[in-house]
């Protein structure tokens, strides 16, 4: 009898408040970790706004996990306030309690997030932890450049290169590479909001690397009835509110973060395609492409019709799973 797999550990990288599809891909982590198939270690945010990690601590205390270790960044991008993550995490009930329970209410009071990556990273196996970087570069970027401390002899870079096996990023666009939206090559946000970060990490991040570009998650809406049906299992149900909180309804909404965590935990179930190996490069004005070799360690993800179909029912299933679920 084989022995079921193990938990793939992963650590989420994200600039939670700016679009609502980081809040679906944190629930499918979640549910990737009750069904026995990942292992959230920790989430670093890049989003330097006070509401980005109260709500990220909201979400992870919601499914059941409130004690994994969470970082911001500090000087970093997009400090603007967003409903979607301010408001589940001051919404109060008429006793004055706070709707959704959390320990961390200020964002200010985290730690900063390099130094919880060097953490999470030092105390993995060599070569197992898949890094899921679905906001901008700056935290990976920064953790590159870290020095030896005492969570590790290690720099960053050599931190990396013993305990990562994939990045696993949303970053980029590749249309004119993979035969979608033919001529798309416009600079994708995560990219070009910290621009400096990307091309850091492109050009020197030590594993291999896997994009999925704006063209993936855009091919594949996520649909606002699973956000009004699957998941009014609860009345309070911090990823609707801010689901609902972020566009009016209804509205259908790219999975692009959603692709890169499902290929970060399921990446040979088929539900992607991969180009061909290469070097992503990301040009001063924001574009990106594969320049192709044998042996690169990059590629990005392609998805046909069939793929399309398989893939985005996946992600609703997960995105939507109700917390406590396990294995049998």
């Amino acid at each position: 009898m084989h022995a079921p797999p193990r938990p793939v550990p992963v650590v989420l990288d994200t600039d939670m408040g700016n679009d609502v599809d980081d809040a679906l891909a944190l629930a499918m982590l979640h549910a990737f970790e009750s069904r026995g198939e990942a292992r959230l270690l920790a989430v670093t945010v890049t989003k330097d706004n006070p509401w980005a990690a109260p709500y990220v601590d909201l979400v992870n205390t919601f499914y059941g996990r409130p004690h994994i270790p969470i970082g911001v960044v500090r000087g970093g991008k997009a400090p603007h306030d967003a409903d979607m993550i301010r408001v589940p995490a001051t919404r109060t009930r008429d006793d004055g309690s706070l709707v959704y329970p959390h320990a961390l209410t200020d964002g200010a009071r985290a730690p900063e997030a390099t130094g919880v990556l060097r953490r999470g990273l030092a105390d993995a196996e060599d070569a197992s932890v898949v890094v899921v970087q679905i906001g901008f570069s700056t935290n990976l970027a920064r953790l590159l450049d870290t020095p030896p401390d005492e969570a590790s002899p290690l720099d960053g870079r050599q931190l990396v290169a013993r305990k990562v096996r994939l990045l696993s990023v949303m970053a980029g666009n590749f249309a004119a590479g993979n035969g979608n939206f033919p001529g798309d090559t416009r600079p994708e946000y995560n990219v070009e909001t910290d621009l400096p970060a990307a091309q850091k990490v492109f050009s020197e991040w030590p594993s291999p690397v896997v994009a999925s570009g704006f063209e993936v998650g855009a091919s594949m809406p996520f649909p606002a009835h699973a956000v009004t049906h699957h998941m009014a299992y609860v009345e309070d149900h911090p990823v609707a509110e801010a689901y609902r909180l972020y566009l009016p309804m209804p509205y259908n909404r790219p999975t692009w973060d959603l692709t890169s965590v499902l290929y970060a935990a399921r990446p040979d179930e088929g539900y992607f395609g991969l180009s061909f190996p290469g070097t992503i490069r990301v040009r001063d004005d924001g574009t990106t492409w594969l320049d192709p070799h044998p042996g690169g360690r990059h590629r990005f993800l392609t998805v046909d019709d069939t793929q399309r179909v398989r893939a985005l029912e996946a992600m609703v299933a997960l995105a939507t799973q109700p917390p406590g679920f396990s294995r049998q």
